[in-house]
């Protein structure tokens, strides 16, 4: 949670870093050639605690209930693919993503797994990598005109290691705290404090630059004139239009119900109203999903949720032809155990499973419609096409314009690349929509 003077902070670094920015979006994207746009925005469905592929996008209705609980499979409006009985909607969005059946790797604690996951290195060289989100709000800064910060957190940052890595501040994902669903969305940075009007704000604003005599006697201090000036951009961003994207409530309500008037649709609503701004990166932390307990009833709640608001924002970015330059990628950390847990005290439980589990990836350069890889009948093991996290990322840096061999700045001066340089032999050419 930030406060609104820490926000002005954090917006300043941002004016301070600006023109770094803009030099690294230069000489670091060494964009990729290829015949279609790159996605101008990325949206990562964070689904915190790994999902069951099970209970999702790769039900096993034959394996049993020692396997699927006695759940079974629906149909989906592409001919062979069939997905959990949980999320009837998104079966009649298929068309629009695909689904990689086939992802492992080898750690099932939530932290390792995580940095795994967003950086595509395992820790323990010395290094803190940035993930993602970071790396693309850096490169793409350049090309974003926006001004709110280019990578947004709905609504709450990971926790399982410093985003940024050892990128500067202005990289890391600004959190907005808050639940979009409330009555008003009260965005971390973004509301004055005890309910004190926007007007006030600004009069208070200007009584403190009256009495500030101190730096208006200073005329000579570059440096001085320079934070005053990227404070001004600050306040401009938390006073102009950009800011309406946090404002809900300018959507009607047949939009607001149509995500699902829960944590999880409002973040999916303010993601599609940041795409429309052009911000380079944003991720949706969906959380409650590390079920090792009662599984299945949790499900009852999560499925519909996830259901509604992921099928809403594929549809409605399509609608607005905003899905060919939007990548969408859905995953957890992992996966959970195909086999159910029935005794005590997990009673129905799943655990941590690294083995085999599914992600979705939709828009940006990727096809819908296909499904990549799979796994055996119980849903233990790939047995076709593995797919790692590098091989996930390297596509998503690619179909985003990023050379993911690319040299990446540190503050050592090593000789460091975005991904390991040999991670591109099995990205998932199979899954773009035209061959790169």
């Amino acid at each position: 949670m930030i406060d609104r003077r820490e926000f002005i902070k954090m917006m300043t670094l941002c004016g301070v870093y600006g023109a770094f920015s803009r030099v690294s979006g230069k000489l670091l994207a060494s964009p990729v050639r290829q015949d279609r746009q790159p996605a101008k925005s990325v949206i990562e469905i964070w689904v915190w605690g790994g999902p069951s592929h099970l209970e999702t996008f790769d039900p096993k209705p034959n394996a049993g209930r020692a396997y699927n609980g006695d759940h079974g499979d629906i149909a989906t409006n592409v001919k062979g693919i069939r997905i959990s009985e949980y999320l009837p909607k998104l079966a009649q969005q298929a068309d629009k993503y695909s689904i990689i059946r086939s992802m492992c790797h080898g750690t099932n604690g939530h932290e390792t797994a995580t940095y795994l996951m967003q950086t595509g290195r395992m820790p323990g060289d010395g290094i803190t990598y940035p993930a993602i989100g970071a790396v693309l709000a850096m490169l793409k800064s350049g090309e974003y005109k926006g001004k709110l910060p280019p990578y947004i957190a709905l609504t709450t940052n990971k926790g399982r290691f410093s985003e940024n890595g050892f990128l500067s501040d202005r990289f890391k994902p600004l959190a907005t705290g808050s639940n979009p669903n409330n009555p008003r969305f009260l965005v971390d940075g973004f509301v004055a404090p005890g309910g004190i009007s926007k007007e006030h704000v600004l009069k208070r604003q200007k009584y403190a630059e009256e009495l500030d005599s101190f730096s208006r006697s200073i005329t000579s201090c570059r440096e001085l004139r320079e934070f005053e000036s990227a404070g001004a951009a600050a306040q401009a961003v938390l006073n102009g239009d950009d800011a309406k994207a946090f404002d809900l409530n300018l959507e009607s309500d047949a939009v607001r119900n149509r995500y699902g008037r829960t944590r999880f649709g409002q973040c999916c609503l303010a993601a599609r109203r940041l795409v429309e701004l052009g911000v380079p990166y944003i991720t949706i932390n969906a959380q409650g999903w590390d079920t090792h307990k009662k599984h299945f009833e949790s499900m009852e709640r999560l499925g519909p949720e996830f259901d509604q608001g992921f099928s809403a924002l594929l549809e409605d970015l399509h609608e607005k032809k905003l899905l060919d330059t939007t990548l969408i990628w859905c995953t957890g950390e992992f996966g959970r155990t195909p086999r159910v847990d029935y005794h005590e005290p997990w009673n129905g439980g799943r655990n941590h499973y690294c083995r085999c589990f599914s992600t979705v990836v939709a828009g940006g350069g990727f096809a819908g419609g296909k499904v990549l890889g799979a796994s055996d009948a119980r849903g233990e093991f790939p047995v076709d096409r593995p797919v790692s996290p590098v091989d996930l990322l390297w596509s998503i840096y690619e179909l985003a314009g990023i050379d993911p061999a690319s040299r990446m700045p540190n503050p050592r001066n090593l000789d460091l690349t975005i991904l390991p340089r040999d991670g591109g032999k099995n990205k998932l050419k199979e899954l773009y929509r035209e061959q790169v």
